[in-house]
């Protein structure tokens, strides 16, 4: 079974809380022995796998086999090019270097739904969304990527994992994923 996940803002990316303040995956009434294929960080929230295939792990995570998860982050600021190019060659981020990635400024703008809580604004900064399609996930990479390059991240969504997209799947809601659906995250 593979199940596709929309994770909200300050949902843990396991079945058991850490406080009786946090959320979890246990909330959210999935099937028996079924468990989530990588994480996302509580306050990231997007796409998220689950299945009880425990060779899809290595499959869908290992570096080596570069399958890509696309993410949108919004940024603070407007970044150059020559900024956008710096995260598609890789950056050196707490003494790793990055893999290259492809990344590029939305063009337009996506329509997000607004987060809860909301995002933090300042009047006076602009924000834009950016958006990245890595084949490694290190420990809250997006964030420590954009920030190298003097843009930190606001908002975080892992919009794709291969070429199936969260599409219409709302915050907090999960599915089956279908035959066609799994050749898309598999390809």
């Amino acid at each position: 079974m593979l199940i596709a996940f929309h994770k909200p803002y300050g949902v843990l990316s396991q079945f058991t809380r850490e406080s009786s303040t946090q959320r979890a995956l246990a909330d959210f009434g999935f099937p028996k022995n079924i468990y989530p294929i990588g994480r996302l960080d509580a306050d990231s929230e997007g796409l998220l796998l689950l299945s009880d295939e425990a060779a899809l792990n290595d499959r869908l995570l290992n570096p080596a086999k570069g399958h890509e998860r696309t993410y949108w982050a919004q940024v603070e600021r407007i970044p150059e090019i020559s900024e956008i190019h710096k995260l598609s060659k890789g950056l050196v981020i707490q003494g790793y270097r990055t893999r290259p990635c492809r990344a590029r400024i939305l063009e337009p703008q996506p329509v997000v739904e607004p987060r809860i809580p909301p995002i933090r604004v300042r009047k006076s900064v602009p924000d834009i969304w950016i958006e990245l399609v890595l084949t490694e996930g290190k420990n809250r990479q997006v964030r420590h990527m954009t920030a190298a390059i003097g843009h930190p991240t606001l908002r975080l969504m892992r919009v794709a994992i291969g070429g199936f997209r969260l599409n219409g799947l709302t915050s907090g809601k999960w599915k089956e994923v279908t035959e066609t659906e799994r050749k898309l995250i598999l390809e």
